[in-house]
């Protein structure tokens, strides 16, 4: 059997994190077992649909590199099936006719009120023929569920799980309109599209009962279901904005996460190899099984997931993350995209700010002097350090490194440490002021790898600003 998953989420909001973790381990799992991995978006709620939802679903999941083996499914586009199988559920006595009118649904759920129970259709129609139908009301279809016995689910994180015929009741599959309903156009879409395993969060884990019901009324294969526990927050509350519940957009554009990171830190939410944290798409998929799912919650930790980037940036090619950080420096210097000599210079100096950036918007922010006509800005420690400087500092060290012909690390270092032995001052004493006339900030890469990466020409216009000092 060919292992088939899908991931459907509805286009009314943002792909969240939980969307995007569940997305995941349907990949996964497919990738794992040689199987396919398919999409189907939920459009059946027309007012809350909308065409941006859409796009934002499927650029959320192609910068994560999870993309589906087919074209997706759009679920509106379905719905005559969906009306299909409901009249022939209906033609084979699987299903009927429910006649009851508003007022008298109103009665059954003031009465269920009243007792402290759930509201359940009692059945009312279930065995009456049409021709006793009143005037003037518009029939649903409702499936006959089992009455008698257990229904069993042998769910691949749960384990067994049991639930009483008896508490299910007869629900609606076709609106009186002749719109399906969400369990009935589920049911018949994962049977149409082959869908062999339900891999999907716990909060489904009630449908899936409602859901069997509708297959074996059918004669279909039940799918094998898994149904993973929720996100919460660090609190242990139900995850929510003020947690991290944000679009996969506010990942990438607003905090500056790299799509790999959020990948290995989703999968480590619920899932395991080991004390292995690090782990690579490839091992992800050479080692993920659903049924190695944990069943308790997992909490969301900013922090984690920011240091689990900050490795990512490591180990990140330096062109890339130049192409990632560009729009935002871009934006700072107020031009539309940068140059390729600046992008040059920063692709040569990133090893030496990646090694100190845990996101990207760190990174472009203390990448930026790079690419300056002189420094923008000073923080008030590199003001500090430059305003407390030896007197006469700037002016020799502008003197001394214009005689240098050779712009190496290691010939500015021994320049740099000539001054400072001249002056009888400690190499910090020089090297601190130094840092921050140069980059405007009292925290940079090694000055020396600064100063190389800057370039001679433009070290020595940024000194000369202070020479004076």
């Amino acid at each position: 059997m060919t292992v088939v998953t899908r991931f459907a989420p509805s286009p009314t909001g943002f792909l969240h994190i939980g969307g995007a973790r569940t997305a995941l381990y349907n990949w996964l799992y497919a990738k794992h077992t040689g199987g396919k991995f398919l999409l189907r978006i939920e459009d059946t709620d027309r007012e809350r649909s909308t065409p941006e939802a859409v796009e934002a679903i499927f650029a959320g999941l192609n910068w994560l590199g999870l993309n589906a083996d087919e074209e997706p499914v759009m679920q509106f586009a379905r719905r005559d099936r969906h009306a299909e199988v409901a009249h022939s559920l209906v033609a084979t006595g699987k299903a009927y006719f429910c006649y009851s009118s508003p007022a008298e649904l109103t009665e059954m759920r003031e009465k269920a009120r009243a007792e402290g129970r759930p509201m359940k259709y009692d059945g009312r129609w279930r065995d009456r023929d049409a021709s006793e139908a009143p005037d003037g009301i518009k029939p649903v279809i409702r499936l006959k569920s089992p009455l008698e016995g257990d229904s069993i689910i042998i769910d691949q994180v749960q384990g067994e799980v049991r639930v009483a015929n008896d508490q299910l009741d007869d629900y609606i599959i076709l609106r009186a309109d002749g719109t399906p309903t969400y369990m009935l156009s589920v049911v018949v879409d994962d049977h149409d599209m082959g869908i062999t395993h339900v891999i999907r969060g716990d909060d489904h884990l009630t449908n899936a009962f409602r859901q069997k019901a509708l297959y074996d009324a059918m004669g279909w294969t039940v799918p094998t279901f898994a149904h993973i526990p929720l996100i919460h927050g660090p609190d242990g509350a139900k995850l929510s904005k003020r947690h991290g519940a944000l679009g996969i957009e506010a990942y990438r554009d607003e905090m500056g996460f790299l799509p790999e990171a959020i990948n290995n830190y989703l999968l480590r939410l619920g899932w395991g190899h080991g004390d292995d944290e690090v782990i690579s798409t490839q091992q992800a998929i050479d080692w993920f099984d659903i049924a190695d799912v944990g069943k308790g919650a997992s909490r969301f930790d900013f922090a984690k997931l920011t240091n689990l980037n900050g490795i990512y940036i490591r180990q990140a090619d330096d062109a890339r993350l130049v192409d990632l950080i560009e729009p935002a420096i871009a934006a700072e210097l107020g031009v539309r995209n940068l140059d390729a000599v600046q992008k040059e210079t920063l692709i040569k100096g990133m090893s030496g700010l990646k090694e100190r950036a845990k996101i990207l918007t760190e990174l472009a922010q203390s990448a930026t002097f790079y690419v300056t006509d002189g420094v923008l800005s000073f923080n008030d420690k590199a003001q500090s350090l430059i305003d407390e400087a030896p007197p006469g500092l700037f002016a020799a060290l502008a003197n001394d490194l214009a005689g240098l012909d050779t712009w190496q690390e290691e010939a500015i270092e021994t320049v740099v440490k000539q001054i400072a032995q001249n002056k009888d001052l400690k190499l910090g004493k020089v090297a601190q002021p130094l840092r921050a006339a140069l980059t405007g900030s009292n925290s940079s890469p090694g000055i020396f790898e600064v100063m190389q990466v800057l370039g001679k020409p433009e070290t020595l216009n940024r000194l000369k600003k202070f020479e004076a000092a």
